[in-house]
């Protein structure tokens, strides 16, 4: 079976399924993709660049991401007309749909079973009402999520099937097309991402082999959607509660999903002018590689996670896979897979004290709450490992394939 893969990075989400594709015979796997992580080995898929969108002057309005969309979309066209005319023809077309990658390939390859992955539905009654509280979502906020949803919607009426990661993500969608939409998770590599005796925690320009407990918080960007304002605004109050403490900040000083602030300020730089903590227990570091992130995870006594209602991040499902003992937000996708006391513990995303006096209270009774570091790693074992929904999503894929044969 031709299979093409259409994703804005290489590999994406679609690393080991590529890879699992790929190992059978039958199968040649072809990806399209704008980015590609050279640190990844993804053997047996050919791997095509699509050129960027041309940089373009557009109004300031909610019109620039939906023009945005689109260019990605006509470049994706273009690469995939260049494969029609080489004679390529896909029986399978597997895109994520966010990234206006497949918006146009039904009309270059409506012979193909196109599937889709539907990551995020944007409306008014999840992200961006948590944000607005108790004021009127912004109309601009609303235009831009419409916006937004456009390839999401053409993706929705075109596909034969799609997957979503979550049941939260999975319900955010139009209901007249959840039919079609499959709750299934990418899957957690639990033989990587797996508990080990603790050793002294020594990365790439940080030792901190004499810490007396150390708490870790790890995501791609510094910014409110991933709680960071409420993380850092805690931690006068849990460094003073716990003197022994140290805080390891693994991220890239950046804004994956909340926008870049318009006084051109990280949120680093401003929470750090506002709240003063001892700079020589918290420590930023860039993201890592999978080693050392790994390396961090496992030598945590507290890891700390904090999403808003929105797509639930790896990094949870990958620190409970490793066996730490979990703070998260009392937020729909981590209450999803965490129930407070059992295999992790819940705070409420906005209340910094509280956060620093629930670290705190986990901190000083670490000894006592194995039981509860066993249960995350249980969860993921039970519900999110890799090995056993591979063959799901690859028995998805197949059943495209046949439906679209029907």
């Amino acid at each position: 079976m031709n299979i093409l893969l259409a994703h804005n990075n290489f590999p994406g989400q679609f690393h080991r399924l590529a890879v699992e594709l790929a190992a059978d015979p039958a199968n040649k796997v072809l990806f399209l993709s704008h980015y590609r992580r050279k640190d990844l080995n993804v053997p047996g898929v050919e791997w095509r660049q699509v050129p960027l969108p041309t940089e373009e002057k557009t109004p300031s309005s909610p019109r620039k991401k939906y023009l945005t969309l689109l260019a990605q979309g006509e470049r994706f066209a273009d690469a995939m007309v260049a494969l029609r005319k080489e004679g390529y023809r896909p029986d399978l077309i597997y895109g994520h749909v966010g990234f206006g990658c497949c918006i146009y390939a039904p009309d270059i390859f409506p012979e193909a079973a196109h599937a889709g992955f539907f990551e995020w539905y944007y409306s008014a009654n999840a992200d961006t009402r948590f944000f607005a509280g108790d004021k009127p979502v912004a109309l601009n906020t609303r235009a831009e999520n419409r916006q937004s949803n456009m390839c999401t919607l053409s993706a929705l009426k075109e596909c034969v099937l799609g997957i979503a990661p979550t049941e939260w993500q999975r319900t955010q969608h139009p209901p007249e097309f959840l039919h079609k939409i499959h709750t299934l998770h990418d899957g957690i590599d639990t033989q990587f991402f797996a508990p080990q005796a603790k050793t002294p925690l020594r990365l790439k320009g940080l030792d901190l082999s004499q810490a007396g407990e150390i708490v870790t918080y790890a995501t791609r960007g510094l910014e409110p959607y991933r709680g960071f304002p409420t993380f850092y605004r805690s931690l006068p109050s849990l460094l003073a509660a716990r003197p022994r403490a140290h805080v390891v900040i693994m991220a890239d000083d950046r804004a994956a999903y909340s926008g870049k602030r318009k006084d051109g300020k990280t949120w680093k730089d401003v929470l750090r002018e506002e709240v003063t903590v001892d700079d020589s227990r918290v420590h930023f570091i860039p993201f890592q590689p999978y080693d050392q992130y790994r390396a961090l995870l496992r030598a945590s006594d507290v890891h700390v996670y904090l999403t808003a209602p929105f797509v639930l991040s790896w990094s949870m499902l990958e620190a409970m896979s490793c066996g730490c003992l979990l703070v998260a937000s009392n937020t729909e996708p981590v209450r999803e897979v965490v129930q407070d006391g059992v295999n992790g513990f819940l705070t409420d995303f906005w209340d910094h004290e509280a956060l620093a006096r629930r670290v705190a209270a986990c901190l000083a009774n670490r000894e006592k709450l194995d039981r509860v570091r066993a249960n995350a790693r249980k969860t993921i074992l039970n519900r999110y490992a890799l090995h056993k929904l591979l063959p799901r999503h690859v028995a998805l894929l197949k059943a495209a394939y046949y439906l679209n044969q029907a």
